[in-house]
């Protein structure tokens, strides 16, 4: 296997195109965190675009993505990760301007968001019909993200609409923090890793706002002060 950990556009030499690198099994990109180059973003959206999944940073933990409208790379995140139905996959969006295509949003909610986003938190809210059934909870209700992660919003402003995620276990609360540890456990299903670094093992903070009151669902890396 070859391991592509390039520090920069200019040390990616272009000897390996996309489609060679995915008949290479699951590669680890680094990707500048605070300059993503162009060129490995746009290849790790075609990824995603023919179907492919990745695990990628947030401000939290590592992720495992997928296009949220291909049907074919949702089904292999149900297929790596089984989830009940009423068991919600959040999405990640690009900025506060894409949510309201996929939630219904209040007033007191775009407030709260715009607020506390980007940052740590999944906010539950009600679902438009812009989001596909295959991922829809019993409730009707969907989990939106925008990490504070460079890395993520670039490939997901790329993308030009949600990843749909969920998070690296093996077992419940069991959540990798190593890219290389990604890679050896859960490659057989990736097409790549993008390496952040080691990233603390604490989830999003879960908020809903589906109802009139918020509701805490899970304390994590957010603070929980300003909904209680």
């Amino acid at each position: 296997m070859i391991l592509i950990k390039k520090e920069s556009e200019n040390r990616f030499r272009g000897f390996y195109s996309p489609r060679s690198l995915h008949r290479m099994g699951c590669q680890i990109l680094k990707i500048n965190n605070q300059y993503p180059q162009k060129r490995l973003v746009d290849m790790v959206v075609d990824t995603l675009r023919s179907g492919g999944l990745i695990a990628y940073p947030t401000d939290t933990t590592y992720g495992i993505g997928a296009d949220l409208f291909n049907k074919k790379a949702v089904d292999k995140i149900y297929r790596l990760k089984p989830h009940k139905k009423n068991k919600m996959l959040a999405f990640i969006c690009a900025d506060l301007k894409d949510i309201s295509r996929y939630a219904f949003v209040s007033d007191e909610a775009y407030r709260a968001m715009k607020k506390h986003l980007p940052g740590p938190y999944t906010f539950v809210l009600p679902a438009t019909r812009e989001v596909p059934k295959l991922v829809m909870t019993n409730r009707k209700t969907v989990g939106i993200r925008v990490p504070d992660n460079v890395i993520a919003q670039a490939i997901v402003k790329e993308l030009g609409n949600p990843i749909i995620t969920t998070s690296t276990t093996r077992r419940e609360n069991d959540i990798f923090d190593d890219p290389l540890e990604i890679r050896d456990i859960l490659g057989h299903a990736l097409d790549f890793v993008i390496d952040g670094g080691l990233l603390p093992v604490e989830p999003s903070t879960v908020i809903d706002l589906s109802n009139v009151e918020p509701e805490v669902i899970r304390q994590g890396k957010g603070d929980v002060a300003p909904f209680v």
